[in-house]
């Protein structure tokens, strides 16, 4: 009897999350589950499924014919094997694998190109400096929200490209929930993914998407000393991860699924194993390659398939050359984002004189005095605008949620998907969780509330099939 196999190579940072069998037992994973809750991300090979896992990046696989995983064989890790270069040299070396990766990306396409105020999608835009015609750039902000699009619009304009301005506007979650569940699979809570706002008008716009996104991790240090014990490793690896909220929600339902032991020292554990198999003394290269290899993969990625829904999509800072590249570059010029700094000075001096964001109102150049006393105007002006803004009946909106949870339109719908739907979570825990965000900490609560949609979202998408 001949047996048809699937190979499969799992790329360092895939660009969708892939899927096989590992066993015939159908049943929640319900530790698998708790960790969900907690984080906003599956780990390791977990999904809502016993019997089912995901391919690990890195491996190779062979599967028979109905999925199921017959080998498995790790081809590739996370290292760190820093060569003796100066930053001017790792400066040109990441300049020249970087624009031959978008280069060869784009080709002649039409290409999206989505622009913020950070460093990731500036790159990308210097990368492109010499073909304007074939950009069509955009960036978004919140109604009611920061001015982000000025810093996109300035890049744009500096450099020549089309752009559009797109504001995400109170409440568009609801009318694209359901579309949202398919195209991710309810692998990734719904409130961060603001493309979905704006899925449809994508269409017209350009033939690839080119994305930016892991730049900010690769190209950064951890904020840690390099020579941290393992111990405080762990600790920061667990703060990184939980969300705000989550580890209650998280022992909640381990509570109430009579699960064994205390959920945060089964995470705890977890996280343990997984920061062992990593054979790197560097801590912050242990930590960035513990986010690389579990949480891009199983939360950053997962919202791209709203992008590939619409049109191919090209991520140069997911490519294993790029992967490759930084596991050999001294930790010293990767802090700071250094070397994405230098890369921008020396190829588009122009956009390095538009203001950072994260240092806002300095740019590039000048960004090391955000700090006090020198950076003191701008913060009392910023802060008399946002007590102006609320005095006013319209305070500042600085994330998604605000915009999809308050609200009384917000709130009808909002209890629909949360409390009147069908659930494998008890109504009575639900309720908790939701009166704990409206009477309580919105802030510390949304995240739960967000987790409860989603899993509601799964169980209706599963009974629909």
């Amino acid at each position: 009897m001949n047996v048809t196999l699937q190979k499969v190579k799992v790329p360092i940072l895939p660009d969708r999350v892939l899927f096989g069998k590992r066993n015939r037992v159908r049943a929640l994973d319900r530790e698998a589950i708790c960790v969900f809750a907690a984080t906003g991300f599956f780990l390791e090979r977990d999904t809502y499924w016993i019997d089912e896992m995901a391919l690990q990046p890195g491996y190779a696989y062979s599967l028979d014919e109905a999925g199921y995983v017959l080998t498995e064989k790790k081809y590739w890790d996370w290292h760190y094997t820093p060569r003796d270069i100066s930053l001017k040299q790792a400066t040109e070396e990441f300049a020249h694998l970087f624009e031959r990766l978008v280069r060869e990306a784009v080709g002649n396409k039409r290409v999206i190109l989505p622009l913020s105020g950070g460093l990731d999608s500036r790159t990308l835009a210097a990368a492109l400096r010499d073909r304007p015609e074939q950009v069509q750039a955009f960036s978004y902000e919140f109604e009611q929200g920061h001015p982000e699009t000025s810093y996109g619009q300035a890049i744009a304009r500096a450099l020549g490209f089309d752009f559009q301005k797109l504001v995400v506007p109170r409440g568009y979650l609801w009318q694209v929930i359901d579309r949202l569940a398919v195209l991710n699979g309810c692998h990734a809570e719904f409130t961060h993914p603001r493309q979905m706002a704006f899925v449809d008008r994508f269409r017209d716009m350009g033939e690839l998407f080119l994305l930016g996104h892991w730049g900010d991790v690769l190209f950064d240090d951890m904020g840690v000393p390099d020579g941290l014990d393992f111990e405080a490793q762990r600790q920061v690896v667990l703060k990184k991860m939980v969300k705000k909220g989550g580890l209650e929600l998280a022992e909640a339902l381990w509570r109430t699924w009579g699960l064994e032991g205390h959920f945060r020292d089964y995470l705890e554990e977890r996280i343990s194993d997984l920061l062992r198999t990593l054979d790197i003394d560097n801590a912050n290269a242990r930590i960035r390659a513990f986010k690389s290899r579990y949480w891009a993969y199983r939360w950053t990625t997962v919202n791209l398939s709203v992008f590939a829904s619409v049109h191919p999509i090209a991520l140069p800072y997911y490519h294993d050359e790029m992967c490759r590249f930084v596991c050999t570059v001294p930790e010293r010029w990767l802090a700071g984002r250094q070397i994405q700094i230098e890369y921008l000075k020396l190829v588009a001096p122009q956009l390095a004189k538009i203001t950072w964001q994260a240092h806002r109102p300095f740019n590039l150049y000048n960004y090391t005095w955000n700090r006090v006393p020198w950076n003191l105007p701008y913060r009392l002006l910023d802060k008399s605008r946002r007590t102006i803004q609320s005095l006013l009946g319209k305070p500042l909106v600085q994330r998604n949620w605000e915009l999809q949870f308050v609200g009384a339109e917000n709130d009808r719908h909002l209890r629909k998907h949360l409390i009147d739907a069908d659930s494998f979570v008890p109504k009575a825990l639900r309720e908790e969780f939701y009166r704990k965000f409206k009477e309580e900490d919105a802030v510390k609560y949304s995240h739960p509330v967000s987790m409860l949609l989603t899993l509601n979202l799964f169980n209706k998408l599963e009974n629909n099939d």
